[in-house]
């Protein structure tokens, strides 16, 4: 059985009440090997749970798949210990015939860690993925007054962080209506991500055209690679993007926001998609 959250008794030390001894919830973190037809493709650490999403996303960001029959099975391999019991830490997706397998080139070299997954590139030439769609062309425009409203509205749907204090979030909204249409949490950023744009794969809706992705933390080069593989119009950020994404948002056509802060936010490229309504 898979846990998201672990309990621990801990030491909480109070500078004014001195210590105790007090029962905490932390976010679990276990690896999950994904493999493709048998074969190891990558193994990242993350929060179990939507583990399918996770790889189906993850082989969107590689490139690899671009629609639901693209992948025929995803099922947990028994015999994970050497007991023979299923740790659910080992999940190996099927592709369809005529899908091309995972070039070895996008095979890592070392496992993934919940704060990078990028690590262990095989090629940095690998890291700039082809996107199948586009997203230059998208015509959205988010009202800057709707768009103000996500973190919080992320926030308030992040049920497992408010017991652990410790997942990152990815939420992805209508850009028009502002409906959250999915959220997922992991203690990997790229992680939950992942799992969003694996929702939108098995549920039939790439690409994301019309869409803004709102992650938790900072804007990285491989969360704006990631949006756009999915063709994601919009990523939001409440903190700040590195230069690298900045880059890629620009070069690509997609919409970075950072800081969005309360009534505040930074528009690193592309603001003409967001609305600003000029004070009469």
């Amino acid at each position: 059985m898979q846990r998201i959250a672990v309990r621990r008794r801990v030491t909480r030390i109070d500078l004014d009440g001195g210590a105790r001894r007090v029962e905490d919830v932390l976010a679990a973190e276990e690896p999950l090997e994904i493999r493709v037809g048998g074969r190891s493709l990558a193994v990242t650490m993350r929060t179990p749970g939507h583990d399918v999403e996770l790889a189906a996303g993850f082989l969107v960001s590689e490139g690899v798949v671009t629609a639901a029959e693209h992948v025929v099975t995803a099922r947990y391999c028994a015999g994970a210990t050497d007991e023979g019991l299923n740790t659910y830490n080992v999940l190996d997706v099927t592709l369809a015939r005529g899908v091309p397998a995972p070039d070895p080139s996008l095979e890592r070299s070392f496992y993934t860690t919940s704060s990078c997954g990028l690590c262990g590139k095989a090629s940095i030439d690998a890291v700039r993925t082809h996107s199948h769609w586009t997203v230059d062309d998208d015509g959205l425009v988010v009202p800057a007054d709707l768009l103000a409203t996500f973190p919080d509205r992320l926030r308030e749907h992040q049920e497992v962080f408010a017991r652990t204090g410790g997942l990152h979030a990815a939420g992805l909204f209508d850009g028009s209506t502002g409906e959250l249409l999915v959220l997922r949490e992991d203690v990997g950023r790229h992680n939950a991500v992942d799992k969003v744009v694996g929702w939108a794969l098995t549920a039939g809706r790439l690409p994301l055209r019309g869409t803004v992705l709102m992650v938790s933390g900072r804007a990285s080069f491989e969360l704006t690679q990631k949006a756009l593989m999915a063709g994601v119009p919009v990523l939001a950020a409440v903190s700040a993007p590195s230069s690298l994404a900045a880059d890629l948002a620009h070069e690509a056509g997609i919409t970075l926001v950072g800081f969005l802060r309360g009534p505040s936010m930074v528009v690193y490229a592309r603001p003409e998609r967001v609305g600003v309504r000029v004070p009469a």
